[in-house]
């Protein structure tokens, strides 16, 4: 199957790999000079526009997004969209907002080309394990490319699902991303919990590696905690500012409207909010008021 692969950042250029290598045609488009010779050296054909990729494909052709969420994706939208005939699917596999997939599904409805929206978890390692896939939009066009999804996901018949119509793949990779933000959450604290307990002396490498066979809290997510402990066990040298890509905030004002209770995955977003604060006016005002009212000693900068 040929696709053209629309942003060579390390995700996209890893996805486009991994479809390469397993018999697809791959056209990787990216404006960056040194995106694109990057990724010519991984062995798949690379292309400066959108015009020129599409120009060597086949009629009905397949484009998958790998660019920012938000704007960055109708802006490419608008430059493709000239280029796309009847029949075309459009795939947007990064981080969009389940609701804008909705509405441009529509929009490119009208133009007789499928749009569907593709959550895509596995990170930097997706080129080797391979990437869990949340799928939304038309079924038969779904079936149609389903070889794309079968050689990225993990096995051909695990790791990928059509979750649901438009709206419905970004949708469950929006709750993943949440669920993800607790799960982190989780780990960070129980770990900063035997850090403080000095007596111990406890070496947090080695309680990781024991946790990762046979516990109930056993993850790839642990895994990765064991790696970075091991390499750094008192992860010296990062700064204490954990940003968000959006996605938690998105799952939390879903909850909000459903009215479901997630006071894990709200809490776990509140505090990378708190982790940038480097000169926190709450903390602050909290020390005031206990000296105002009871008279407690305030610490002075």
């Amino acid at each position: 199957m040929e696709i053209a692969m629309i942003g060579l950042g390390r995700m996209g250029a890893n996805m486009a790999e991994r479809l390469h290598r397993g018999g697809h045609r791959v056209i990787g488009v990216d404006p960056g000079e040194a995106a694109r010779a990057s990724a010519a050296e991984r062995g798949f054909e690379v292309s400066a526009t959108v015009a020129d990729a599409l120009a060597t494909m086949s009629v009905p052709r397949v484009v998958w997004l790998m660019v920012p969420a938000g704007e960055v994706v109708d802006q490419t939208l608008a430059s493709l969209s000239p280029h796309l005939s009847e029949g075309d699917v459009v795939i947007d596999g990064g981080n969009s907002y389940y609701k804008d997939s909705m509405r441009r599904s529509a929009q490119l409805l009208e133009e007789d080309v499928t749009y569907i929206d593709c959550g895509t978890s596995g990170g930097v390692w997706g080129l080797q394990e391979g990437y869990s896939l949340m799928i939304g939009g038309d079924a038969e066009a779904v079936q149609r490319i389903g070889a794309i999804f079968r050689t990225l996901a993990p096995a051909e018949d695990s790791g990928w699902a059509h979750v649901g119509p438009s709206g419905a793949g970004h949708f469950c990779k929006m709750v993943h991303n949440g669920i993800e933000y607790g799960m982190m959450q989780a780990y960070a604290e129980g770990f900063a919990l035997m850090q403080r307990k000095t007596e111990f002396n406890l070496d947090l490498g080695e309680v990781a590696k024991a946790w990762q066979h046979g516990s109930v809290v056993r993850s790839w997510l642990l895994d990765l905690s064991a790696d970075a402990l091991q390499r750094n066990p008192q992860l010296d040298g990062i700064a204490p500012f954990v940003p968000d890509s959006g996605e938690g905030r998105w799952t939390v004002a879903e909850a909000i409207d459903l009215d479901v209770s997630a006071p894990v995955i709200t809490l776990s977003l509140l505090e990378r909010l708190r982790s940038r604060e480097k000169n926190s006016f709450s903390d602050r005002m909290l020390s005031a008021l206990r000296n105002q009212f009871g008279g407690h000693a305030m610490m002075k900068e």
